[in-house]
């Protein structure tokens, strides 16, 4: 059985768990949320109204905060100012299905740190939590780069660099993450299903044709006059593995 290679793990400075709280008044993406952060080997706790989470910041003290926007007594802009001006600097990433410019504006004018739309793809949720707190000065890796590799191929999940053989390749944000994808699970195949599932949304209903067209585009740029690293198993899947 071929294991994934994990990102390098991310402790708090003195070696214990980051602590992270996800604040969505949706319970199915919250236990989503927190198992995918578990699996990261952080300590997670939930909260469903914004009364909710400005208590459990208090008594949890985070390393960083999922933030949802639209919430039912207290939204996620006046949790954010209270946190701010109780002198709570937490890193916050704000989760909203909101996507008007003016809206990421606002959230990151009140403070906030990041900013990810619903529909959103565990894994980018993850790595954006991994950057905030990274920058913040909270966290400290076992391995001083996140980077992926598979052959003369390198993914920077912090910088969101991609690079062949030296030469820097430009991928728009729905390539990255199907290419982050398929480089965490280097040399193991993986369905179309499982890609529509962690790359396009937890209960996207979309078809199979959507990722043979991102496939495409991804060999355009990673494999188009180099020896390939993305393969086809038919009626399978796909498979990213370095030449023999």
């Amino acid at each position: 059985m071929t294991v994934t290679a994990p990102s390098p793990a991310l402790r708090r400075p003195d070696g214990s768990p980051l602590r992270v709280l996800v604040v969505d008044d949706e319970q199915m993406l919250t236990d989503l949320l927190s198992m995918a952060l578990r699996m990261e080997g952080w300590e997670v706790r939930t909260a469903a109204s914004g009364f909710q989470a400005l208590q459990a910041a208090r008594d949890f003290d985070p390393d960083a905060m999922v933030l949802d926007i639209m919430m039912p007594d207290l939204d996620g802009m006046a949790v954010l100012q209270r946190l701010r001006q109780s002198g709570n600097d937490v890193p916050v990433l704000f989760l909203t299905a909101k996507d008007a410019v003016s809206d990421r504006v606002a959230g990151l004018t009140a403070g906030g740190d990041d900013y990810v739309t619903k529909p959103f793809s565990l894994e980018e949720v993850v790595a954006r939590l991994r950057g905030l707190m990274r920058r913040a000065g909270t966290a400290l890796a076992s391995d001083a780069e996140p980077i992926l590799r598979v052959g003369d191929l390198s993914l920077n999940e912090d910088s969101h660099e991609v690079e062949r053989a030296g030469e820097q390749i430009e991928l728009t944000a729905t390539e990255f993450e199907l290419l982050r994808y398929l480089m965490r699970n280097q040399r193991r195949v993986v369905s179309k299903a499982q890609i529509l599932d962690r790359v396009w949304n937890y209960d996207f209903g979309g078809r199979s044709s959507v990722v043979e067209l991102y496939i495409s585009y991804l060999r355009k740029k990673i494999d188009q006059g180099r020896e390939p690293l993305i393969h086809t198993v038919r009626g399978v899947g796909y498979m990213i593995k370095a030449p023999q």
